[in-house]
C-alpha cells in the first residue's frame, strides 16, 4: 500500500477548488503537491490559502514531475482529452471530472492510452457516493421494491451559467443530464437502448444562437425492459433541486429533498424551510467520498468502481440525446 499520493490539482474553478480542498485538507493518504490553473495569479492564490508548496499555470510541469503519482482534472471539458493522453503517458493516476470528453472519438483515444499505460481512471460521477443514492443502490440490490422498472431524474440548478460557459458547455444534455443518465443506469442495473430529448427555451434567450435550451426532457429505454425519465431545467429560482425515484415491482424509493436543513420554521398561518441553495452544498460529501475512493483505489492499486469505461457510456447516452433533439426522433444506442 501506498502511504501518500502526491497530486496535482488542474483547474481550480469552483468545483476543483472543493476537489484541492478535500484532498489537501480532508483525505487520509492524500497530499497535494502542485495547483494548477490557467492563470497563474489564481494558481498561486488557491495554493497559498491550502498551504500548497507549488503553483503553476502549466501542466506540462505536472506531467515532467515523477514525483507526482496522480493528477485531478477539474479545467473545462474541451481540455480533458488531452490532459488525459499526457497524464497516462506520463504514468500518473486520473481522476476527471464528468463528462470524460467532448467527443466519443476522443473517448476511444483515452480509453486506449489508459489501458496502454496501465494507470486508473475515475470518472467524477458524484452521485454515486452520495449516502441518499449509495442507499438506494444497496436496497434495490438487496430486493426491498422488487425488480426495478423505472426512473424519474429530476436536476434542476438555480438559474443559468453565464453566456460565456453556455458557448462552451456542449449543451444541457452532455453538461447537466448527463448525471441523471450515469445514475439511471447505476441504479437500475442496465444498459440504455433508446433515447428521446426534447428542450425548450423559456427563460433565457442567448441559449437559442447556440442550439440550447434551458429545460430538457429525455425518454430512455432499457435493453431489459425498464424506463427512465430525465429533467434537466436552469430555470429553478427556489434552489438546487436534485432528486430522484425508482419505482419497482413491489415498491419505490424516494432519493433526496430539496430540504437543507432538518429544521421546520413554523409561524402564524404557515410553515417552512431552507432550500439547498447550490450544488457544493447538496453533494459536499459526495464530492469528499468519491476522492476518497480514488485516493483509496491508487494506493490499494484497485481499480475504481466509476471508471473511463462508464464514462464513455454516461458520454455516449449524451450525444444521443443530443442528437435526438437537434433531429426530433427516437435514437438508438
Amino acid at each position: 500500500m501506498k502511504e501518500k499520493v502526491r497530486c496535482a490539482v488542474i483547474g481550480v474553478g469552483r468545483l476543483g477548488f472543493v476537489h484541492a480542498k478535500n484532498a489537501a485538507t480532508c483525505i487520509r493518504g492524500a497530499e497535494v503537491v502542485t495547483i494548477v490553473a490557467s492563470r497563474k495569479e489564481r494558481a498561486e492564490k488557491v495554493a497559498r490559502e491550502l498551504g500548497v508548496q507549488c503553483w503553476t499555470n502549466d501542466p506540462q510541469e505536472v506531467f515532467d514531475n515523477p514525483l507526482i503519482d496522480a493528477v485531478i482534472i477539474v479545467s473545462p471539458t474541451k481540455t480533458h482529452a488531452e490532459l488525459i493522453i499526457q497524464a497516462a503517458r506520463s504514468k500518473k493516476h486520473i481522476f476527471v471530472d464528468k463528462p470524460l470528453t467532448e467527443t466519443l472519438e476522443e473517448a476511444d483515444e483515452v480509453i486506449k492510452a489508459i489501458a496502454e499505460n496501465n494507470v486508473y481512471c475515475q470518472v467524477g460521477f458524484m452521485r454515486r457516493f452520495d449516502p441518499c443514492y449509495a442507499e438506494a443502490k444497496r436496497r434495490i440490490v438487496r430486493g426491498d421494491i422488487g425488480e426495478p422498472i423505472y426512473f424519474k431524474g429530476v436536476s434542476r440548478d438555480p438559474g443559468s451559467p453565464p453566456e460565456d460557459y453556455i458557448k462552451t458547455s456542449g449543451g444541457i444534455f452532455l453538461d447537466l443530464c448527463i448525471h441523471e443518465y450515469d445514475i439511471a443506469r447505476f441504479l437500475l442495473g442496465d444498459e440504455v437502448k433508446s433515447v428521446q430529448s426534447f428542450g425548450r427555451v423559456l427563460v433565457h434567450p442567448f441559449m437559442e444562437k447556440y442550439n440550447d435550451v434551458d429545460q430538457a426532457m429525455t425518454f430512455i429505454t432499457f435493453k431489459k425492459g425498464a424506463a427512465a425519465n430525465v429533467e434537466g431545467s436552469r430555470n429553478s429560482t427556489f434552489g438546487y433541486d436534485v432528486r430522484g425515484e425508482v419505482v419497482g415491482t413491489e415498491g419505490v424509493i424516494q432519493i433526496g429533498s430539496i430540504q437543507h436543513h432538518h429544521n421546520i420554521i413554523m409561524t402564524k398561518n404557515k410553515s417552512y424551510h431552507d432550500n439547498i441553495p447550490d450544488f457544493q452544498t447538496k453533494f459536499q460529501g459526495a464530492f469528499l467520498l468519491e476522492l476518497e475512493h480514488f485516493i483509496d483505489c491508487v494506493r490499494n492499486d484497485v481499480k475504481p468502481s466509476v471508471d473511463e469505461i462508464d464514462g464513455k457510456i454516461a458520454l455516449e447516452i449524451a450525444v444521443a440525446a443530443t442528437e435526438s433533439f437537434k433531429k426530433k426522433e427516437i435514437v438508438y444506442l
